[in-house]
């Protein structure tokens, strides 16, 4: 069965960084986009970043552009997320995400606090 496993989540200062990892399996990993969600406190789910099946096209929220990046390793059939200069705005869940002929996939979540 398709499985999402989210890793990388932490404790960071303002300014600092992070990489998540989405280590994929149960499915035909480099058939299929892959994006990263999160969850603040107290706020709704919001769509970070995408990466398409090739990995050629990326696209992010406008809050973390120029500030996050997404990559993926079909060889290790993991999606990553590499964020830097984190706010106090980026605290939340991230999940990795992935959609499979109209079936909605997600990983457990992984936290990350940024706070001094």
């Amino acid at each position: 069965q398709v499985q999402l496993v989210e890793s990388g989540g932490g404790l960071v200062e303002p300014g600092g960084s992070l990489t998540l990892s989405c280590a994929a399996s149960g499915f035909n990993f480099s058939a299929y986009a892959m994006r990263w969600y999160r969850r603040a406190p107290g706020k709704g789910r919001e769509l970070v970043a995408y990466i398409s099946s090739t990995g050629d096209k990326t696209d992010f929220h406008d809050s973390v552009k120029g500030r996050f990046a997404i990559s993926r390793d079909s060889a290790k059939n993991t999606v990553y997320l590499q964020m830097s200069s984190l706010k106090l705005e980026d605290t939340a869940t991230y999940f990795c995400h992935s959609l499979q002929q109209g079936q909605n996939y997600w990983g457990q979540g992984t936290q990350v606090f940024v706070s001094s």
